[in-house]
């Protein structure tokens, strides 16, 4: 309905009928021209170009001129190079900007993953920063260490004056005296170890 109503109207020029040129799928084209250009950029090609130069030389030098089809000043050779020239530079421009599309996609996803490496590395070095001031108010292995083996000197020093006073204990015992006094009732004097 477009149509009619588009072709009945003064004030816009008539479409006249476009040529439509083939339709391709640019992946499978840029893929293609891929492979020339890469073919192009090989050792092999620069020998078989050269082979084929020189054959087609030497036949339009040495064979009978009636077998001949481009004479000495080599036109038809030269117009076949001229037009492989002129289709090598466009493939191998087009491959050059496949190239650059895809290093560019390259480029985003290192930017994106070296990104999301940054962010990771600052909450890691939060994470490790809030452990140091948590660890702060949190004894360490050595004041541990310290304390307990302090601990156990004075453990040590209370067994050792335990061990003290069942001796005195006992000699008392022996000698057959109260506590802290000798048989007339007379305390004897003791330091805080119990010795006399």
């Amino acid at each position: 309905m477009a149509e009619p109503r588009r072709a009945q109207r003064l004030d816009q020029p008539r479409e006249r009928n476009r040529i439509t040129l083939p339709r391709f799928d640019p992946e499978a084209f840029g893929a293609w021209s891929e492979g020339i250009a890469r073919f192009m950029g090989t050792a092999k090609f620069l020998v078989y170009m050269t082979v084929v130069i020189l054959l087609w030389i030497g036949w339009n030098v040495l064979a009978p001129p009636t077998l001949r089809f481009d004479p000495y000043t080599f036109t038809f050779l030269t117009l076949v190079l001229s037009l492989q020239a002129s289709y090598a530079a466009p493939l191998i421009l087009l491959a050059q900007n496949r190239q650059a599309d895809r290093d560019r996609v390259a480029q985003d996803e290192d930017r994106r993953r070296a990104a999301m490496q940054k962010a990771d590395t600052e909450y890691l070095s939060r994470e490790i920063a809030s452990l140091r001031i948590a660890m702060g108010e949190v004894a360490t292995r050595d004041f541990l260490r310290s304390e307990l083996s302090r601990l156990a000197e004075e453990l040590d020093d209370q067994a050792q004056r335990r061990q003290r006073l069942e001796r005195i204990q006992q000699h008392r015992e022996l000698r057959g005296t109260g506590p802290r006094g000798d048989r007339n009732g007379f305390e004897e004097p003791y330091d805080d170890l119990g010795n006399r």
